[in-house]
């Protein structure tokens, strides 16, 4: 909001936030959680810090948006006209998509670390576990954050050697795709770290549905996972508003023009995060040229000018592989991941693909880099994109 807010044109915009929530979230690290490395205070943080001061901030649930008459109704009956709209209400897990899920398991056998919730309460769960098969299961794709299931795989291995248990540990990782990541270079890097770490690839495993009482997780196809203990990556969607608005598709994600960000059916909404249905990952990272993007756009339409197509689905990650060692890696729309050395060819100092402590010590950094300066308006010049 900071980087949007300030792009615009000083006084010429009344900018309005509506938010549900009164904490905001560093959702990457519920990763984390669970072993211990963050508390709550490294992952939550009151939502009111970060508006900025000419922004009025509304408390308030979205209920649906009537594009055609540009307007958002709220739950509390509230009626907002908008000229612009920008749309960023994410993307959430729903694990009530997979029958038997949120069954007897819940929460004793079976959780998530895509919430806050699930985090910690796995978090207990693993202080007091003895052992067995723990499965690591995506439901289907996309999800935000991709790699995090395969960090969360490396920071098993390693809390369960440094417990001096992981002989009694059977890690699997049950994936819907075909290998054990989407983009083709990465596979290789991936194979081996999931190889050298005695790690069980079940490829093109498309849950179905989960029989708790049995610790059975089926596919379509009949293949059977038995478990002891369940970490689900359940169905990721976007939320009711988009649903109860008309706007998404199947799993509630907005149709989006991939380098504009516009919306495709509506010219005065925008759309960023992991809202719109772009094959961009969902990830925080793409955020940032999101907002950078629209905020131009916002503008060069107010004027009659043609739209910037500047968003290129950069995405930048690091990965946690465990020994205090991560890997680097950037892809965009065009771009495959590649070897070498960033941002600097030559000095680096990241080496990408390859797990080393640099680039750790900047994935550990990330937490306080992004409470001090994301939210702020450090990264958050005050330009305008018009063209004079």
């Amino acid at each position: 909001m900071s980087r949007v807010r300030r792009m615009l044109e000083p006084g010429e915009w009344r900018v309005v936030w509506v938010e549900k929530s009164p904490m905001h979230y560093y959702q990457s690290g519920f990763l984390f959680v669970p072993f211990g490395k963050y508390e709550i205070q490294n992952v939550m943080r009151g939502q009111r810090q970060f508006v900025p001061d000419d922004v009025e901030f509304i408390l308030a649930e979205a209920e649906r948006i009537d594009a055609a008459k540009s307007q958002l109704h709220l739950v509390d009956g509230r009626v907002l006209s908008y000229d612009q709209l920008v749309i960023a209400t994410g993307a959430r897990i729903a694990p009530e998509e997979m029958p038997g899920l949120q069954g007897a398991g819940w929460q004793k056998d079976i959780f998530d670390f895509y919430s806050l919730q699930g985090a910690l309460a796995l978090e207990k769960k693993l202080a007091n576990w003895r052992g067995g098969r723990l499965v690591v299961n995506v439901a289907e794709m996309p999800i935000k954050c991709p790699v995090a299931p395969l960090e969360f795989l490396c920071l098993a291995d390693e809390f369960f050697r440094l417990r001096g248990m992981r002989d009694k540990v059977e890690l699997v990782y049950a994936t819907p795709l075909a290998e054990v990541f989407s983009k083709p270079a990465v596979v290789p890097v991936f194979t081996k770290v999931m190889k050298e770490k005695n790690i069980l690839v079940e490829s093109d495993f498309h849950a179905m549905e989960v029989e708790p009482e049995k610790r059975i997780l089926r596919t379509f196809d009949k293949r059977e996972l038995d478990y002891d203990l369940l970490v689900t990556i359940p169905t990721n969607m976007g939320y009711p508003v988009i649903a109860h608005s008309d706007l998404g598709d199947e799993f509630n994600f907005v149709p989006t023009s991939p380098r504009t960000l516009q919306a495709k059916d509506w010219e005065n909404i925008w759309v960023i995060g992991d809202t719109a249905d772009l094959a961009s990952p969902k990830t925080a990272s793409a955020i940032h040229s999101m907002a950078r993007t629209v905020a131009a756009n916002i503008q060069l339409l107010d004027h009659g000018k043609a739209l910037k197509d500047t968003f290129e689905g950069m995405t930048r990650c690091f990965v946690s592989v465990g020994k205090g060692k991560s890997i680097f890696m950037k892809f965009s729309y065009h771009e495959e991941p590649s070897h070498g050395l960033y941002p600097l060819p030559i000095l680096g100092p990241f080496s990408m693909l390859k797990p080393t402590r640099i680039n750790h010590l900047a994935k550990m950094s990330l937490s306080w880099v992004y409470w001090s300066f994301f939210l702020s308006n450090i990264f958050a010049p005050n330009t305008t994109y018009l063209p004079e």
